[in-house]
């Protein structure tokens, strides 16, 4: 079955810090742009990070999440990771992982074709 399975999501007081894993299944992300999405309740969907699937690697941030998130990729996992640190009560959020081949990453990147994960719930609270 062809999909992206994310985990990490939880509970996390303002400050703290958690780490979310895609991986991906009967496919290779090698030649794939991935990255994350999030939505807030009554917000559209927008895009977090992500990351090229060519050697350069070239990767994206929203401004409200540049300094405190950094999105990684580890092909031999078959594996993209977005390390959230510094969270913030506005990251509350179902965060999304998503790959598209032969994509470019940036702030338009909305992925027509390839995979979405289920979601993962990020709730940043005290």
């Amino acid at each position: 079955q062809l999909q992206l399975v994310e985990s990490g999501g939880g509970l996390v007081q303002p400050g703290g810090s958690l780490r979310l894993s895609c991986a991906a299944s009967g496919f290779t992300l090698d030649d794939y742009t991935r990255g994350w999405f999030r939505q807030a309740p009554g917000k559209e969907r927008e895009v977090v990070s992500c990351i090229d699937g060519n050697n350069d690697a070239r990767t994206y941030y929203a401004d409200s999440v540049k300094g405190r998130f950094t999105i990684s990729r580890d092909n031999a996992k078959n594996t993209v990771y977005l390390q959230m640190n510094n969270l913030k009560p506005e990251d509350t959020a179902v965060y999304y992982c998503a790959a598209e081949p032969l994509s470019r990453c940036g702030s338009s990147w909305h992925p027509t074709v390839g995979y979405w994960g289920q979601g993962t719930q990020v709730t940043v609270s005290s």
